[in-house]
């Protein structure tokens, strides 16, 4: 598939942007077990034309990112224009436009997932970004506002016209946030629309290999989007590329092996940013992700959890390696 001059080798798959997730050290987990697109935590439009340097440092990117996107979101036009050459100066591959967060505090101001209810200005807002910057750019969207309001294939319609280069779809509405089943169907619709002709990325429910290659015959878009099942699971990417591959799923790693990969996520939070208490607080998000459906592990989550030092968290990681070293987690999550 091709975003611009961008070429992605057969069924990319995309790590999707995700608040106080996507961030250096998660994506570069990520990456290591083949993600082949990054994204940086979705960034406030506002924020950054206001020079807020605690957003614009969400926006540095670093070689092993490659390809990467900086994702925005906003409900003001100038406002999003003006972010989005802010965005191009740290020279992203493209620039997303965030038309999915059901977050109430991005959808309260008519950002996020709100737009889907105003689609002529989802469309001016992606046509102003398209025209004010060089470099391509995408949009991510979910099917709709609620059940009776899935406007999806419409609004993918008005983002092509408007010069978007390719769209990534949540196949839930904003009133179900995360819960029930995605509805591939309708990105399925979006795909095979014989006005649509700019790529299509799948979002929701890719939890193996096994329903990544499912979501992909069922609908054959052109890529496929990871979120929350990647958290505390980076290595989901090779599990699904294995499988597109042979057909077979392999098994998950060791608690022994997820223990050390946990160190090394740790270790370079608080190189980054240079603070060791700031590295495992921005870490406590997948601390315990990392290790779901291992028997009597309250009592060691909690530590780990309220854990100050890097010496007290990698002694409580010997303690749950010692117990649990031999067993293998059970991700059983939803996207």
């Amino acid at each position: 598939m091709k975003i611009g001059n961008l070429i992605l080798e057969g069924t990319p798959l995309f790590l999707a942007p995700m608040e106080d997730v996507t961030y250096k050290s998660f994506r570069w987990m990520c990456k290591k077990y083949g993600a082949d697109v990054m994204y940086t935590e979705f960034v406030s439009s506002e924020a950054l034309v206001r020079d807020v340097k605690k957003t614009k440092d969400k926006m540095v990117l670093f070689g092993f990112d490659r390809p990467a996107a900086v994702q925005i979101y906003g409900h003001d036009i100038n406002s999003m224009v003006n972010a989005a050459k802010v965005a191009e100066e740290v020279n992203p591959d493209f620039i997303d436009l965030n038309f999915g967060c059901p977050m109430k505090k991005i959808i309260r101001h008519g950002a996020g997932a709100a737009m889907m209810k105003d689609l002529p200005k989802m469309q001016q807002m992606a046509a102003e970004v398209v025209k004010a910057v060089k470099i391509p750019v995408t949009a991510k969207t979910r099917l709709g506002w609620s059940a009776t309001d899935k406007p999806v294939v419409e609004a993918a319609l008005r983002l092509q016209d408007a010069g978007i280069a390719a769209i990534a779809i949540h196949g839930r509405t904003r009133e179900q946030l995360y819960k029930g089943d995605a509805d591939w169907s309708l990105i399925g619709n979006v795909k095979n629309h014989p006005d649509i002709s700019i790529p299509i990325i799948g979002n929701g429910d890719i939890t193996s290999g096994e329903k990544a290659k499912s979501f992909l015959e069922q609908t054959g878009v052109d890529g496929l989007m990871i979120g929350r099942a990647a958290i505390g699971r980076p290595w989901i990417f090779r599990e699904i590329k294995h499988f597109m591959e042979t057909g077979e799923a392999i098994l998950s790693p060791l608690v022994s092996e997820v223990v050390e990969n946990v160190r090394e996520q740790l270790q370079m939070n608080t190189e980054w940013k240079d603070n060791e208490r700031t590295g495992i607080l921005i870490m406590r998000r997948h601390f315990a992700r990392y290790f779901p459906g291992l028997p009597n592990f309250r009592d060691l989550k909690i530590r780990l959890l309220r854990a100050e030092t890097t010496i007290e968290v990698n002694k409580i990681l010997d303690e749950i390696a010692e117990q649990f070293g031999s067993y293998r987690p059970d991700y059983n999550t939803t996207d």
